[in-house]
């Protein structure tokens, strides 16, 4: 039985109560005020080498219940902005200035972050969820131990219906392969699993973006609702909405070049526009016109435009309205520290055990659901065996077949390590998953590492196991079971070291076209320096002192050698011609250990190739958590 179903006993009094209290949670709010001041965000241009302003001192106050809109012509700086009142980092070497504040306070940005949410442009969704299990996994999450389970599927459902999304609850996500949920639909669920927490301060990063018009107003007009209803304050970045949609929002931050052009009730925009000089005409949509005459990078009379837009800004600069806001900071930044520790418990994050186990739940589904991501891999890796089981078909423990045999071990290892860079878009895409949760405060590198590498054991122990079955006795190799779960080891630990070696490039490069080049690229080096191509005993000391003793490949494929050749007796064929000379050569035979003389490899070294390879394992994992820990993007 699904464990997520709704209860059978849903008209109980005891259910209801709890509904109620779901409701009152969602609805309960301290945060009354949220206001910034003198906000300024400069870098330095990398032309003049002098200072620039991105942001240059806004200022601007919202109360609960309200919705913001950030609006102004692109390259404007309304993301940098919402970045900077989010307090996230607005842009890489930005030096930001300014105070914000909470019911007239400063508070720490731990605080700060357990009271707020961000929605990014881009859905942090993963398609192969339905829509009640993202936000299930969105509570599981976020939420503490003390709001019990039942109490989480109220949340869920409470937001389901709050958000028109409860007749969507069971069905996918979508992905490239799979039909799903609508774009409008998306965006309502990206919405709700940040409201799961129930955050007294919502940002939003153009929540149309990408949605037609009538997509546009549904999303928004269910923000403003929620706002309302929820006693939460909204502040969205938006790009020329329709005027119906424009309407819905009850102040606009109008922004050009990084300044204020206007800040107030969307109400006050025609008066305040015609008394400046630029009344808005009947019939246009208001958000059209006002982006229009606050952007000089498509007018013709490129100077004429750079005085309007000046003008627009100094009047906004001198106008009463701004000094009323000011005041109004000024007035509320006095006001003692109180009433802050907002939702108390409930705004706890889980804990580090229960989020692993929530990821690993998470990795599972998707595992099973997404076939671009792991089923066509089996398939690939399924196809690389039986290509290699039938081009070495039946070898024979003969001195002819030697060479062959060593080829195919070559083949095993180094080749199926290389498949892993099919792994990369799979990585990059939770990463991505995992960057966008992490802004938001759920939860570190730490989680993520350790469930990323839970998640792959059994899949890559199926693919050892799985690949050997068809290659291993196709190909004739050493006949006993001892040597066939060894070889099975020794690809286990291949795939995992390759797969280590993706986690490790991808968390430094999260783009898909270097990150699968540096992957290929550090492959080839392993393979050149691995002992086939050039055996160890004549390897030039530069890439062997320098690569090859940090080669996963090179211990695997000794490991291999050794577990074919140490226990093995070839014969030397007609007219008895040994090419390797053995203390066996008198019955015409050749003992396999000769061929391990000849590479340099000696036997009885298997627990310590097991031990550095396990160490070079640990040290991509670590060095590819150090790179998340220090990109925060």
């Amino acid at each position: 039985m699904d464990n997520d179903a709704p209860d059978s006993n849903a008209g109980s009094p005891n259910l209801d109560l709890e509904r109620n209290e779901a409701r009152h949670f969602l609805m309960n709010g301290s945060v009354s005020q949220f206001s910034w001041s003198g906000l300024n965000v400069t870098v330095k241009d990398r032309q003049t080498k002098e200072p620039r302003d991105l942001i240059h001192d806004i200022s601007g106050d919202v109360r609960q219940g309200e919705v913001v809109a950030l609006m102004g012509p692109s390259g404007c700086g309304k993301t940098t902005l919402l970045n900077v009142l989010a307090r996230r980092p607005a842009t890489s070497g930005a030096k930001v200035t300014g105070e914000t504040y909470v019911n007239g306070a400063t508070i720490e940005s731990s605080a700060f972050g357990r009271m707020t949410s961000y929605v990014e442009q881009e859905d942090a969704l993963i398609g192969s969820m339905t829509v009640r299990e993202t936000l299930k996994f969105a509570a599981d999450l976020s939420l503490p131990s003390s709001v019990s389970k039942r109490q989480r599927m109220e949340r869920i459902r409470t937001l389901l219906e709050a958000f028109g999304i409860q007749k969507q609850a069971d069905s996918l996500i979508g992905t490239p392969i799979r039909k799903g949920i609508s774009g409008g639909q998306k965006r309502r669920v990206s919405v709700a699993s940040q409201l799961i927490t129930c955050p007294k301060i919502l940002f939003l990063d153009e929540p149309t973006s990408g949605l037609d018009s009538t997509a546009s107003y549904e999303v928004i007009s269910y923000v403003k609702e929620l706002a309302r209803e929820s006693n939460i304050i909204i502040i969205a970045s938006i790009h020329q909405p329709s005027t119906t949609t424009f309407q819905l929002f009850d102040k606009l931050l109008l922004l050009s070049s990084g300044r204020t052009c206007f800040f107030g009730p969307v109400s006050n925009i025609g008066d305040y526009f015609r008394d400046i000089g630029h009344p808005i005409p009947g019939n246009t949509n208001p958000a059209e016109y006002l982006l229009d005459i606050v952007s000089s990078d498509f007018s013709a009379l490129t100077d004429d435009a750079d005085n309007r837009v000046q003008q627009i800004q100094s009047a906004w600069k001198e106008s009463p309205q701004v000094q009323a806001v000011t005041q109004k900071i000024s007035e509320r930044s006095h006001m003692e520290e109180k009433g802050l520790a907002v939702g108390g418990d409930d705004l706890a994050r889980a804990g580090v055990i229960k989020i692993i186990i929530t990821l690993l739940h998470r990795s599972f589904i998707k595992s099973y659901r997404d076939v671009v991501a792991y089923g066509i891999r089996i398939v690939m890796y399924l196809g690389l065996a039986i290509m290699m089981g039938t081009v070495w078909l039946r070898l024979h423990p003969s001195q002819d077949y030697i060479q062959p045999f060593i080829n195919a071990i070559f083949f095993g290892s180094a080749f199926m390590s290389f498949m892993a860079v099919a792994y990369v878009p799979a990585f990059l895409e939770d990463r991505a998953t995992f960057a966008k949760e992490r802004a938001n405060g759920l939860y570190g590198a730490t989680p993520f590492m350790i469930s990323n590498f839970l998640i792959g054991l059994p899949f890559l122990f199926l693919i050892a196991i799985l690949f050997s079955i068809i290659s291993y006795w196709l190909s004739n190799f050493q006949p006993t079971a001892v040597a066939f779960f060894t070889w099975v080891m020794w690809l286990f630990l291949d795939l995992l070291a390759a797969e280590s070696l993706v986690v490790f490039v991808s968390a430094i490069f999260p783009n898909f076209v270097i990150a699968l080049a540096l992957v290929a690229f550090a492959n080839g080096l392993w393979m050149s320096v691995g002992g086939f191509l050039v055996t160890p005993t004549i390897l030039n000391p530069f890439w062997k002192y320098v690569f090859h003793y940090i080669d996963y490949q090179a211990y695997v494929f000794q490991g291999m050698m050794v577990n074919e050749f140490s226990e093995r007796i070839y014969s030397c064929g007609d007219g008895c011609q040994c090419l390797y000379d053995t203390d066996l050569a008198s019955q015409c035979q050749i003992r396999g250990t000769a061929v391990l003389e000849n590479y340099g490899y000696a036997t009885g070294r298997t627990g310590k190739w097991v031990g550095i390879l396990i160490g070079i394992i640990a040290v991509y994992r670590l060095f590819g958590w150090i790179a998340l820990q220090v990109r925060k993007n």
